[in-house]
């Protein structure tokens, strides 16, 4: 087996990913950074339309410290969120607007313009009109490709931590303290399973809405840092807590294309198909009430009226130049049929973003010694029971740099092994061919159980029934795996049902109905 070392080991490459490997660069220290797409910016962060989070002309940071507690439900880790609304701020301003060169949409030739969105009290979002999250990935990729001690690796798959003791020939090392030292990785074309050592590990591998029928998360978010985490004896928690985006476009060849919370901040308003505004009737704050309040709203009023969609109507309510705003929402709608100058938008809820995930502490730490974890599928407790809309974005800067701070400040390379007393990945003798319609059919089934019993509105009842379908499931794709030849989907396969059980378990041990977790009984 082909052994690869560095002394960090980034996987994913997001805006969580890129920070704590550009603050590791800087060092001098050798990092590696696995994606398992073929290019490097694949990430929810690419795909990120609103903006993050900053402070805006007239805001301080407890004004946004309170704005993300109300939308947390008062379940929020108070340390983080304080960390988040000091730091936040300062290093958009060095990293991304002095050093990257951000090009921020302005309001002034001397001003930048900052946007509203749902739960915020104040105009406080920058952002590169509805591109932001892809001008800022392409910027990261290209700051990284300038440092000859980062090695960027496309299309290779993470399939699991490397730990002692567990990985480890070496029978006395179970009398020490559970560590991780890199991650067995999957080149996807050959289909060998390499072994990446490094003395710390930072997982920064997204989020989890792949795992649901309607997300507006890219195809690869599937969860494979958390069911690589959990195998490893890392601690995960609040993962119940699955918000879903209020207005995904709806439009059968349209996938999770997302109509960014920005629009609302902007005026549009939530029609019903018969066009009356209904939000007045949910939340004083009407259209800019917190995002699992206003879906749960739209998905009362299209069970009400047995209609797949509700309206977005940002024609007749906006006092901007809708083209120059959102260009690159009006252009992806006008290629559908659709002229937002001129109609309202069918939307539709879809899974958008994990708010629990592996726990970490102020700099990035999870409960297992080599391991960090940063952005999406980490929890620093930031969200609570709900994300504030455009704070992910900020919370992946900010603990991707403090996570690669504290890692360098406290630089050990002394390894726990030694490589010859580490497992080679196993093969089986005889390897099953791959079915791809079976694997399609497995994932149409996890996807359509969790939109259906641990979706937007759970009962027991549906949980219950999740739990027991899932867990049977559970058992064919392990001896599947176990038989089959390696391959990218497979090992996909396998971190999903994890991530869906984790889900579904959490929900149920938690009869609290709370923030994303919203319990009809």
């Amino acid at each position: 087996m082909e052994n690869i070392k560095s002394d960090i080991l980034i996987i994913g490459c997001g805006i969580a990913g890129a920070s704590a490997a550009l603050e590791a660069a800087r060092s001098g220290l050798k990092v590696i950074i696995v994606t398992k797409s073929s290019k490097f910016e694949e990430s929810n962060t690419y795909y990120a339309q609103g903006g993050i989070v900053s402070l805006g002309h007239d805001d301080n940071p407890e004004l946004l410290k309170e704005d993300i507690l109300e939308t947390g439900d008062g379940i929020n880790n108070l340390e983080a969120v304080e960390i988040l609304a000091r730091e936040g701020k300062e290093i958009v301003e060095k990293i991304l607007i002095q050093e990257l060169k951000i090009p921020f949409t302005r309001s002034s030739p001397d001003s930048l313009d900052y946007a509203q969105e749902a739960g915020h009290s104040r105009r406080r979002i920058l952002h590169i009109k509805d591109m932001t999250g892809r001008t800022i990935e392409e910027k990261f990729i290209e700051a990284l490709q300038e440092y000859s001690n980062v090695t960027l690796i496309e299309d290779h798959t993470a399939v699991d931590l490397l730990t002692v003791p567990h990985h480890s020939k070496d029978y006395t090392a179970y009398y020490k303290k559970p560590q991780c030292i890199g991650a067995y990785v999957l080149e996807n074309q050959s289909q060998k399973v390499k072994a990446f050592f490094a003395p710390y590990t930072i997982l920064a591998t997204g989020g989890c809405g792949a795992v649901y029928l309607y997300t507006s998360n890219p195809s690869g978010a599937i969860g494979d840092g958390y069911a690589m985490a959990y195998r490893a004896g890392a601690r995960i928690v609040n993962m119940e807590y699955i918000q879903f985006h209020p207005t995904s476009f709806f439009h059968r060849d349209a996938e999770g294309f997302l109509i960014s919370e920005t629009v609302r901040g902007e005026g549009a308003r939530l029609k019903t198909r018969d066009g009356q505004t209904f939000m007045e009737n949910y939340n004083q704050k009407k259209d800019l009430a917190p995002r699992d309040e206003v879906t749960r709203a739209i998905y009362e009023e299209m069970t009400n009226s047995n209609s797949s969609y509700v309206y977005l109507d940002l024609a007749s309510y906006a006092r901007i130049d809708i083209k120059k705003r959102f260009p690159n929402i009006y252009r992806t709608c006008l290629e559908y049929g659709l002229d937002i100058t001129k109609e309202a938008i069918p939307v539709v809820p879809a899974a958008h973003y994990c708010c629990g995930g592996i726990l970490v502490d102020s700099w990035g730490r999870s409960s297992l010694k080599g391991l960090s974890s940063v952005g999406e599928v980490s929890c620093t407790g930031v969200h609570g029971a709900n994300r504030l809309a455009s704070t992910s974005l900020l919370e992946g800067l900010v603990w991707g740099t403090r996570a690669s701070r504290y890692i360098v400040s406290h630089f050990d390379p002394a390894t726990p092994y030694k490589t010859a007393e580490i497992h080679d990945w196993y093969y089986p003798g005889i390897q099953e061919e791959i079915d791809p319609a079976l694997i399609n059919q497995d994932w149409l089934f996890i996807k359509s159980t969790m939109w259906n019993y641990a979706g937007i509105i759970r009962t027991k009842k549906r949980l219950e029934r999740a739990r027991a379908d899932l867990d049977y499931l559970r058992h064919r794709i392990e001896r599947f795996y176990r038989e089959a030849k390696m391959d990218p989907k497979v090992v996909g396969l396998k971190h999903g049902i994890q991530v869906a059980q984790l889900i579904t378990h959490a929900a149920l041990s938690n009869p609290v109905s709370q923030g994303a977790h919203y319990l009809k009984d």
